[in-house]
Protein backbone atom coordinates (compact mmCIF):
# COMPACT_ATOMS: atom_id res chain seq x y z
CA UNK A 1 0.00 0.00 0.00
CA UNK A 2 1.29 3.43 -0.93
CA UNK A 3 -1.40 5.76 0.34
CA UNK A 4 -5.08 6.29 1.02
CA UNK A 5 -7.50 9.16 0.60
CA UNK A 6 -11.14 10.04 0.98
CA UNK A 7 -13.40 12.38 -0.96
CA UNK A 8 -17.00 13.22 -0.15
CA UNK A 9 -18.02 10.27 -2.32
CA UNK A 10 -15.37 7.53 -2.16
CA UNK A 11 -12.61 5.93 -0.11
CA UNK A 12 -9.40 5.37 -2.10
CA UNK A 13 -6.48 3.02 -1.54
CA UNK A 14 -3.39 3.32 -3.71
CA UNK A 15 -1.31 0.17 -4.14
CA UNK A 16 1.79 -0.54 -6.22
CA UNK A 17 3.57 -3.61 -7.51
CA UNK A 18 7.07 -4.57 -6.28
CA UNK A 19 8.75 -2.86 -9.27
CA UNK A 20 7.14 0.46 -8.34
CA UNK A 21 7.81 0.01 -4.61
CA UNK A 22 11.49 -0.73 -5.29
CA UNK A 23 11.71 2.35 -7.51
CA UNK A 24 10.28 4.54 -4.71
CA UNK A 25 12.73 3.00 -2.23
CA UNK A 26 15.66 3.74 -4.56
CA UNK A 27 14.71 7.43 -4.56
CA UNK A 28 12.68 7.68 -7.76
CA UNK A 29 11.32 10.17 -8.77
CA UNK A 30 13.19 12.55 -6.43
CA UNK A 31 16.59 11.41 -7.74
CA UNK A 32 15.70 12.38 -11.31
CA UNK A 33 15.69 8.80 -12.58
CA UNK A 34 12.66 7.50 -14.52
CA UNK A 35 10.42 4.74 -13.23
CA UNK A 36 11.43 1.43 -14.86
CA UNK A 37 9.20 -0.42 -17.29
CA UNK A 38 6.94 -2.79 -15.40
CA UNK A 39 6.12 -0.20 -12.71
CA UNK A 40 2.41 -0.27 -11.89
CA UNK A 41 0.25 1.65 -9.47
CA UNK A 42 -3.50 1.25 -8.96
CA UNK A 43 -6.04 3.43 -7.18
CA UNK A 44 -8.92 1.31 -5.85
CA UNK A 45 -12.12 3.12 -4.94
CA UNK A 46 -15.07 2.15 -2.76
CA UNK A 47 -18.29 3.91 -1.89
CA UNK A 48 -18.43 4.07 1.87
CA UNK A 49 -20.87 3.78 4.73
CA UNK A 50 -20.84 4.41 8.46
CA UNK A 51 -19.74 1.40 10.44
CA UNK A 52 -22.52 -0.13 12.49
CA UNK A 53 -20.05 -2.24 14.48
CA UNK A 54 -17.37 0.21 15.58
CA UNK A 55 -17.85 1.90 18.97
CA UNK A 56 -16.87 5.23 17.35
CA UNK A 57 -17.83 7.19 14.23
CA UNK A 58 -15.93 5.74 11.25
CA UNK A 59 -16.54 5.32 7.52
CA UNK A 60 -15.78 1.89 6.08
CA UNK A 61 -15.71 0.51 2.53
CA UNK A 62 -19.09 -0.54 1.21
CA UNK A 63 -19.45 -1.14 -2.53
CA UNK A 64 -16.32 -1.37 -4.68
CA UNK A 65 -16.71 1.07 -7.56
CA UNK A 66 -13.60 1.72 -9.65
CA UNK A 67 -9.96 0.89 -10.38
CA UNK A 68 -7.60 3.42 -12.00
CA UNK A 69 -4.49 1.71 -13.37
CA UNK A 70 -1.19 3.31 -14.40
CA UNK A 71 1.48 1.11 -16.00
CA UNK A 72 4.97 1.94 -17.34
CA UNK A 73 5.70 0.21 -20.64
CA UNK A 74 7.80 2.32 -23.02
CA UNK A 75 7.15 0.06 -26.01
CA UNK A 76 3.35 -0.04 -25.64
CA UNK A 77 2.89 3.64 -24.70
CA UNK A 78 5.58 5.69 -26.49
CA UNK A 79 3.32 8.73 -27.03
CA UNK A 80 2.73 9.26 -23.30
CA UNK A 81 6.31 9.04 -21.99
CA UNK A 82 5.89 5.26 -21.58
CA UNK A 83 2.86 5.43 -19.29
CA UNK A 84 -0.47 3.74 -19.97
CA UNK A 85 -3.65 4.70 -18.14
CA UNK A 86 -7.00 2.95 -17.78
CA UNK A 87 -10.11 3.39 -15.67
CA UNK A 88 -12.33 0.39 -14.96
CA UNK A 89 -15.77 0.54 -13.36
CA UNK A 90 -16.95 -2.38 -11.28
CA UNK A 91 -20.50 -3.65 -11.63
CA UNK A 92 -21.44 -5.59 -8.50
CA UNK A 93 -24.52 -7.18 -10.10
CA UNK A 94 -22.43 -8.91 -12.80
CA UNK A 95 -19.19 -9.09 -10.77
CA UNK A 96 -17.35 -7.64 -13.80
CA UNK A 97 -15.11 -4.71 -14.66
CA UNK A 98 -15.64 -2.58 -17.76
CA UNK A 99 -13.63 0.26 -19.26
CA UNK A 100 -14.98 3.63 -18.18
CA UNK A 101 -16.59 5.08 -21.32
CA UNK A 102 -16.69 8.58 -19.73
CA UNK A 103 -12.93 8.69 -19.22
CA UNK A 104 -11.19 10.44 -22.15
CA UNK A 105 -8.45 8.30 -23.65
CA UNK A 106 -5.75 10.87 -22.88
CA UNK A 107 -7.06 11.91 -19.45
CA UNK A 108 -4.50 9.97 -17.42
CA UNK A 109 -1.48 11.30 -19.29
CA UNK A 110 -2.83 14.85 -19.52
CA UNK A 111 -3.79 15.06 -15.84
CA UNK A 112 -0.66 13.38 -14.48
CA UNK A 113 1.67 15.38 -16.72
CA UNK A 114 0.09 18.62 -15.49
CA UNK A 115 0.40 17.64 -11.84
CA UNK A 116 3.73 15.78 -12.03
CA UNK A 117 5.61 18.18 -9.76
CA UNK A 118 2.89 18.01 -7.11
CA UNK A 119 2.81 14.20 -7.24
CA UNK A 120 6.60 14.01 -7.10
CA UNK A 121 6.66 16.23 -4.01
CA UNK A 122 4.01 14.09 -2.34
CA UNK A 123 5.71 10.77 -3.01
CA UNK A 124 9.05 12.04 -1.75
CA UNK A 125 7.52 12.58 1.67
CA UNK A 126 6.05 9.07 1.84
CA UNK A 127 7.64 6.07 3.47
CA UNK A 128 6.67 3.39 0.98
CA UNK A 129 6.64 -0.12 2.39
CA UNK A 130 4.97 -3.15 0.85
CA UNK A 131 1.88 -4.32 2.70
CA UNK A 132 2.26 -7.51 4.70
CA UNK A 133 -0.47 -9.90 5.68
Amino acid sequence: MVSSARTSEVLKVIVANPTMINAYKSGIPGNGQPFPDGSMIVKLQWKFKKSTEAPFDVDVPDVFSQAFVIEKDSKRFPKSAGWGYAVFNYEAASDRFSADAKSPSDCGHTCHSASRQKITSFTRTRSVEPATS
